[in-house]
């Protein structure tokens, strides 16, 4: 491990490698080592002790094919003490009953094998039905919420918060 920040992705269209690179500047570049799943899978995801994974929600709430790819190596890993952020992208509009659904996912599966979670972010400002990536409270979203469909204005500026956000939740 040669940086202090993993940060691991899944994307199809580009649009989550992007906000991946977006992510990696607002954190500090000289932080994070970037890991396109579909190249390198998550064998590394162990190697760090502060994590970042990106992932889409794809058609109806389902996981993109990258994540899905590797869903079950998730289920033997050990993540206890590993600090942990997300961040999703989704279609609030076109898919408002299952926005981030894939986001909502990843933190159950992530919190089961020990993770602490941090990075939670508002959900005012949203405009959706439905979504299992929300606090028990539906207060926040379980990690960033990016939509690059209906709100990629708003994305930049998002993430420029929540980097720093993270940084002070890793306590970094």
């Amino acid at each position: 491990m040669s940086k202090t920040i993993g940060l691991f992705y899944g994307s199809t269209t580009g649009n989550t490698e992007d906000a991946a690179e977006q992510i990696a500047a607002a954190l500090g570049t000289e932080l994070v080592t970037l890991h396109d799943i579909a190249a390198e899978g998550i064998d590394q995801v162990t190697d760090y002790r502060y994590l970042v994974m990106g992932i889409p929600t794809w058609d109806y709430g389902e996981l993109q094919e990258d994540w899905s790819d590797v869903w079950a190596e998730l289920d033997d890993m050990d993540l206890s003490g590993v600090r942990c952020a997300l961040f999703g992208l989704g279609d609030q509009i076109g898919y408002g009953e299952w926005f981030l659904d894939a986001m909502g996912a990843l933190h159950d599966k992530l919190v089961s094998r020990g993770a602490k979670m941090v990075g939670y972010w508002p959900v005012a400002g949203y405009s959706f039905d439905e979504s299992k990536a929300l606090t028990q409270d539906q207060s926040c979203f379980v990690g960033l919420a990016l939509d690059e469909d209906g709100q990629a204005d708003r994305s930049s500026e998002r993430i420029e918060l929540w980097g720093p956000q993270v940084i002070a939740e890793f306590e970094l």
